[in-house]
């Protein structure tokens, strides 16, 4: 079980936790989870956020369900996306929020703008780590 905490002495956070403490003693730290389909092949048109977004989520749910954990089992989530324009971010992150994902990011989150993610056309990816019970 995890304890999210916002502490008075900082900002109140838009959906996530400043802290989040995880009780249990195992955690599964995820790779970073790409916009690829079982092909290996970035999905969506060239600069299709929403297509990449929702490979992503997939992704991110079943390699969470391989690793015995839910979304909720979250502790951590970074979220990267190829933009330095945070209309875009935002938009990535209420994509993220109104997935099946969604409880992953109530915890510790942070979300970037990158430059480039590894492979050619990516433009987002998202890393987790979870609680094991």
């Amino acid at each position: 079980m995890e304890k999210k905490l916002n502490p008075p002495t900082v900002h109140e956070p838009p959906g996530y936790s400043h802290i989040t403490v995880s009780s249990e003693g195992r955690l599964a730290h995820l790779a970073g989870q790409c916009p690829l389909d079982l092909d290996g092949k970035v999905v969506g048109e060239p600069g299709d956020f929403d297509a990449q977004t929702d490979q992503v989520i997939a992704n991110c749910l079943a390699v969470l369900e391989a690793a015995g954990a839910a979304p909720g089992d979250v502790v951590r989530s970074v979220i990267y996306v190829v933009s330095s324009d945070s209309a875009q971010l935002a938009a990535v992150w209420d994509r993220l929020n109104e997935s099946p994902l969604a409880p992953a990011f109530s915890t510790a989150s942070t979300l970037l703008g990158v430059t480039v993610l590894g492979f050619r056309g990516q433009l987002v990816e998202v890393d987790l780590t979870a609680t094991l019970s």
